[in-house]
């Protein structure tokens, strides 16, 4: 698997600690690296010459050595319902994408961690098209910039709380270096100041990296993208079910520390069909009978590459009544962005000159 070609320092791919090592190795003082934190992340300052505090000659440096976001902006989509996909062209010409869901008292911007996936989940726009590589931290990190600077501006405070969530393209648990990077960034209290409970990473069910995500003093919301009951359907939406079963699956998260009000969120699309059944909701409520968990039932976004179709809404409700009448918390989540292909499981990379 290839790794861009970065001729120059990716420093918003840095913790504040790394930052600061970096600078002195340039021969500057302390206070400098955390102005420069400053800018890179409280301000998210679009440019060098926009940082106003440092001295011209420091900026000449860090422009020669150093890039700031390393991504731009091929295109914006506007949704209807005010949901924006960005398509966005990383420095090796490779193209990922990003959403924006606004709402009354926060945002949520979807973000991807891979170019691409190697899941090929049967259901799901980015498995047909595969992996190209692997996201850098500061990848990562360039579209909650882009985004937060296209929708506010650089500089500007946004007016309520960023949810982010890891539910773009890729699988966050097979890029775990680089996305714990970039979580303990967002999180720093002295740049984005995301707190953790609004990051949450979603995985198809990468058993050794839900493990090694238990072990960190300091983790995001664990989302499970379950959308089946039996080995039997998992196994042909997921082929990575092969691998790790629901059994080992189930198990990673019924021993995944959880604070006392906190659940684990699965991830249910409703396939019409497929796994829609009342006896489907049953077999749900039995997995999860031993699991602190809520379940978020989400009707399928269809493309003409997929070979499915949601569940009608009232089918899905009457699912929903089985997982209630069951004391499992469900819950139905409104599709955003269906009209720009920006919604769950739609996301990849394409577009043309008629979109």
């Amino acid at each position: 698997m290839s790794e861009p070609n970065v001729d120059r320092a990716e420093i918003i791919g840095m913790t504040s600690t790394q930052l600061k090592d970096w600078m002195a190795a340039l021969g500057e003082a302390p206070y400098r690296a955390r102005q420069l934190h400053q800018w890179l992340f409280k301000h998210r300052a679009p440019s060098f010459d926009a940082m106003t505090e440092l001295p011209r000659t420091l900026k000449k440096i860090l422009e020669e050595r150093a890039s700031i976001v390393s991504a731009r902006i091929e295109n914006i989509f506007i949704s209807s319902d005010g949901t924006r996909r960005y398509l966005l062209g990383l420095a090796d010409g490779c193209e990922i994408e990003a959403v924006f869901m606004p709402e009354e008292t926060r945002d949520t911007i979807c973000i991807s961690s891979q170019v691409g996936c190697p899941l090929a989940c049967d259901f799901c726009m980015t498995g047909v098209v595969g992996l190209k590589r692997n996201m850098t931290a500061a990848e990562i990190i360039s579209q909650v910039i882009i985004v937060l600077n296209d929708v506010y501006g650089a500089g500007n405070p946004t007016p309520h709380r960023t949810n982010i969530v890891m539910m773009g393209m890729g699988e966050p648990l097979l890029n775990y270096d680089n996305v714990m990077q970039a979580i303990q960034i967002l999180a720093d209290e002295d740049g984005f100041a995301i707190a953790l409970r609004y990051i949450t990473l979603s995985t198809a069910g990468i058993v050794p990296g839900i493990d090694a995500l238990a072990m960190e003093p300091r983790r995001p919301r664990l989302a499970i993208s379950l959308t089946a009951a039996t080995d039997e359907v998992r196994d042909r939406l997921f082929p990575i079910n092969r691998k790790y079963n629901l059994d080992s699956l189930i198990a990673a998260c019924r021993r995944f520390p959880l604070g006392p009000r906190e659940r684990l969120t699965f991830e249910y699309v409703m396939l019409d069909g497929v796994n829609d059944s009342d006896r489907d909701a049953k077999l749900l409520v039995r997995l999860l009978s031993n699991v602190k968990a809520k379940v978020n039932l989400i009707p399928h976004n269809a493309a003409p590459e997929l070979p499915y179709r949601s569940s009608p809404m009232q089918r899905i409700m009457e699912f929903q009544k089985v997982l209630t009448d069951a004391k499992l918390p469900s819950f139905i989540r409104r599709p955003r962005g269906l009209d720009i292909s920006a919604a769950c499981g739609q996301l990849a990379a394409r577009h043309s000159a008629t979109e």
